[in-house]
């Protein structure tokens, strides 16, 4: 379990310590703020085109394989990110850095899903959710005190030491799970990366306010891809895009909780550091520090939230988190033209309790809706579902700095808090839904 948490901390602190330190990268590579973005999004586009993939992959050939396999790309690519001198050249290895980390979350679950017995499933979900908070807490400090010392360069190359000592400690105790006999279906895997890729693409253009026509046909074609993956995959025991599981009322549903938790929590942590410096007139260092009750909170609310999923209803959980997450990015919004430190900390503890409330228990329900010779496919959902709405979050973002420069970040903040009622709303339904024994709902 040491091994799996530990990887996907690296992850995760890469991504928070990223979006902490946009401006400075888009002010030292000579580009605007929505264009910086970019930065962002190529990891999430190679994340959403290969989760499937990969997770699929792990059944076939071990969850184990495709999970060293993604640690390695992913240390390596992160001193290249070091190493970058230019925004597309950091773009591209940020395509790579998010092959990487695909490989390592996309089974990253179904590996807790067999180390942990169906009763203390909450519990695994609930540590692992715990070191995604703690990392994200963790994330703005680092980059603030890093930038502080030395160029963004070293903000990736920090990932090295760290990826190393978890392919060590993954290589030795990762488990080995009984194989699926089916075949790896390489014509879905290619169908499966390009409707997603054209979906960001589609999405990241419409919100770069780039040509309408060109946004719509990427957006057409990655349906037509979605069509044609659906028919391949018909009858198929596992399917790559796994509709089996979504027959599963409960699961179906804490997925699409999922994507507009994760769109909402992903606007927030990618327009707060821009309304702190540009807006606000913060520095790099305070805005960093200031970003640090959410991820905080998260952290510490996860254990507690993911004991409770295994006694009451995620459903209900849930509903009171991301009504509490709405709440607070509406007051994030309305915050005064001045806000002093503590107008702005309490606000984001706010917003931290909810999701920290909302997260563990939902994983709970994806997983343990999900039948256990399944949990490759659910893994692989629970990430996609998770990255689609933080790449949504990002496109969305940068569309809103293209409606207005100065208040971009405000309009986004109450984009996210109408992405957290849709939330709470699809929580809520899952009290009526009908489950299987094992979904703790």
């Amino acid at each position: 379990m040491a091994a799996v948490l530990l990887a996907v901390m690296t992850a995760t602190l890469d991504t928070a310590i990223v979006n902490t330190a946009l401006p400075r990268i888009a002010l030292d590579l000579h580009t605007d703020a929505g264009t910086s973005i970019w930065v962002v999004n190529a990891y999430q586009l190679a994340m959403l085109a290969t989760l499937l993939p990969l997770a699929a992959l792990g059944e076939i050939v071990g969850h184990r394989r495709v999970y060293l396999g993604g640690l390695a790309v992913f240390t390596l690519s992160s001193v290249l990110c070091g190493l970058a001198w230019s925004l597309p050249v950091l773009a591209v290895a940020r395509l790579v850095q998010g092959l990487g980390a695909s490989a390592v979350v996309g089974v990253n679950l179904a590996l807790i899903r067999h180390i942990f017995p169906a009763r203390l499933l909450g519990k695994g979900v609930g540590l692992n959710a715990m070191m995604v908070g703690m990392s994200f807490t963790a994330g703005p400090s680092v980059a603030s005190l890093i930038l502080s010392v030395a160029s963004w360069h070293w903000l990736f190359l920090i990932n090295g030491p760290v990826g190393l000592l978890a392919f060590g400690l993954a290589y030795r105790h990762l488990p080995r799970i009984r194989l699926a006999t089916h075949r790896f279906d390489g014509v879905a895997a290619g169908l499966t990366a390009l409707a997603f890729s054209l979906l960001i693409l589609g999405l990241d253009t419409a919100g770069h306010g780039g040509q309408a026509l060109v946004a719509v046909a990427a957006l057409g074609a990655a349906v037509v891809c979605l069509g044609l993956l659906l028919r391949r995959q018909s009858g198929h025991p596992a399917p790559m895009l796994a509709l089996d599981l979504f027959r599963i009322p409960v699961f179906a549903l804490s997925a699409v909780t999922s994507v507009c938790a994760f769109a909402c929590q992903g606007i927030a942590f990618v327009a707060l550091p821009f309304l702190f410096q540009s807006v606000l007139g913060r520095s790099q260092v305070a805005a960093g520090l200031l970003l640090t009750p959410w991820p905080a909170i998260v952290a510490s609310l996860a254990p507690v939230s993911g004991r409770l999923a295994d006694r009451y209803s995620t459903g209900l959980l849930g509903f009171v988190g991301l009504s509490t997450l709405g709440v607070g990015m509406a007051l994030l919004a309305t915050m005064p033209a001045a806000p002093t430190t503590f107008d702005i900390v309490w606000r984001l503890l706010l917003c931290g309790s909810g999701f920290g409330f909302f997260q563990a228990p939902n994983l709970r329900a994806l997983m343990g809706s999900a039948p256990p010779a399944r949990a490759g496919g659910a893994s692989g959902i629970v990430s996609i579902a998770r990255n689609l709405g933080q790449a949504s979050g990002a496109a969305l973002v940068a569309g809103c700095f293209q409606i207005s420069a100065q208040n971009g970040p405000i309009i986004a903040l109450w984009l996210g808090g109408g992405f957290a009622g849709a939330a709470a709303i699809a929580s809520v339904l899952r009290l009526a839904a009908s489950r299987p024994q094992s979904a703790g709902d």
